[in-house]
């Protein structure tokens, strides 16, 4: 089976990461998927004169329910659209992507990772707000809305049909392989992984670790998005409290060391040791890194978002601003900060065989058992939870793209072949499976970021609109009373 997903991640290597130096710069390499991501958005930051920032409130007021109007349409409320976002990014790549991103790139890694993050709130609001103009309602009243709808849509309304289309169906077809890949089976490679370091059993049959995960996710997803929605909701808001407190804990028994960590963050983003390929190379891990946990720019979030009941486009896509805020720039960087001030991340160290076979999720729980001894048999199980969290969200993603192709009647057996993923996962190696994880999530951005910037326009003029009505008080006006 590894060989198998070597050869397939071989091909998309060299489509994908090409390095758009061409070899010209020595030890210097940036692959162009990455450049992408940067350069959109970065761009689409000042496009939106930093958005990120200037309605960091107002979107707190929209996830509250501040601003609820009955004139909301939708099939699920911004906050459980949010919740389930958040449960298809905040997991394992918060847990074993920072821990991965780290051993390979260095310390220095965190500050792009978290720079990626700030960039990548204005991305995700572009797309989300993309995917609310664009949703359309199917017959059976289910709403089909995300990148495909975008690029098939709104191109062709800017007189580019053929090539919406084309961009449209090669998202789809990405973004069913990153379902089963990144959403999917790397999910539950990690999550075994992890699980088997405290019961045994599963280190002898796998399998049977498979075969239970399978059966859960199934309940859950046969049950559509409101039965996912609603799982995210109870389950998210509990899995992060969880995680922070136990991160903070630990940061305030390290507290003499923090400052230090700080600083050695720092100084290797933009001095790092010559393990860690330079300046270049640690900057890659930590945008590579931040583009798997918040999806930023991918155009995945945008699925489920498009579904969220609100009036205005723009509206849902100040929302989704939260997702690389929380995902990255508070979860991430508390992890990291775990992993530095403690130190597991060392090649050479006590647990050098998790950083060489890149096992994040059992890294990063060996950091927080260094202060907390009991704390990696709780990760073990949340960790579980997190990569189920993941699965049922990234599911839906599937799904959808898979209906966009062929159509709502296809759809259970896209969910069987997602079953399978899982059971057949739980055999194969979690190097060769990062690596085709890597490569699906991130192919994903190239229609997606197309699309972006080719209907940049729209969500411009849907800003400046919901802007002008926020400043006479006519959105306060519309909200429903409590």
């Amino acid at each position: 089976m590894d060989s198998i997903f070597e050869q397939i991640n071989s091909i998309l290597a060299s489509v994908f990461f090409f390095d758009i130096f061409f070899g010209m710069i020595d030890g210097v390499s940036m692959p162009f998927i990455v450049a992408w991501l940067i350069v959109g958005g970065v761009f689409l930051t000042f496009r939106f004169g930093f958005i990120n920032i200037r309605m960091f409130t107002h979107s707190y007021k929209i996830i509250t329910g501040k601003y609820k109007t009955a004139d909301d349409v939708g099939e699920i409320t911004p906050f459980q659209s949010l919740t389930t976002a958040l449960s298809a990014t905040v997991g394992l790549g918060n847990i074993a992507g920072v821990a991965i991103a780290i051993s390979i790139g260095g310390p220095g890694a965190t500050f792009w990772m978290i720079l990626a993050g700030f960039f990548g709130m204005t991305l995700k609001f572009t797309e989300v707000t993309l995917a609310q103009i664009y949703r359309e309602k199917r017959p059976d009243g289910r709403i089909m809305g995300g990148a495909m709808q975008y690029l098939s849509k709104g191109l062709a309304a800017k007189g580019h049909a053929k090539l919406g289309s084309v961009l449209a169906a090669l998202f789809a077809v990405l973004a069913i392989g990153g379902s089963l890949g990144a959403g999917n089976a790397f999910q539950t490679s990690q999550a075994m992984g992890v699980l088997s370091e405290r019961i045994p059993f599963f280190q002898t049959y796998p399998i049977v670790f498979g075969l239970i995960m399978a059966t859960i996710v199934g309940i859950v997803i046969i049950g559509g998005i409101k039965r996912i929605a609603s799982t995210a909701e109870k389950i998210v808001p509990a899995m992060v409290f969880i995680y922070l407190l136990a991160s903070l804990w630990i940061l305030i028994s390290h507290a003499s060391e923090v400052p230090q960590a700080i600083s050695v963050i720092f100084h290797e983003a933009f001095a790092p040791t010559a393990a860690a390929g330079g300046m270049i190379g640690v900057l890659v891990q930590g945008f590579k890194r931040a583009a798997f946990s918040s999806e930023a720019g991918i155009g995945s979030a945008a699925i489920v978002h498009s579904t969220a009941a609100v009036k205005y486009p723009v509206r849902q896509g100040m929302v989704a601003l939260y997702e690389p805020f929380i995902d990255t720039i508070v979860i991430c960087s508390m992890t990291a900060l775990v992993i530095v001030t403690t130190g597991v991340y060392d090649p050479a160290g006590e647990f050098a065989n998790l950083v060489a076979s890149k096992q994040g999720a059992a890294l990063t729980a060996a950091a927080y058992g260094t202060v907390i001894s009991w704390f990696p048999v709780l990760l073990s199980f949340s960790i579980v939870l997190f990569a189920f969290s993941t699965m049922i969200s990234w599911s839906y993603y599937g799904e959808r793209s898979w209906t966009y192709l062929f159509g709502e009647k296809y759809t259970l057996l896209y969910k069987l072949i997602f079953i399978s993923f899982t059971v057949m996962a739980s055999v194969t190696s979690a190097a060769a499976m990062l690596d085709f994880s890597d490569l699906l999530i991130l192919a994903m951005a190239l229609p997606n970021l197309i699309g972006l910037y080719m209907l940049q326009g729209d969500v411009k003029a849907n800003l400046n609109t919901y802007m002008a009505k926020w400043k006479d008080g006519e959105l306060d006006e519309e909200a429903i009373r409590k």
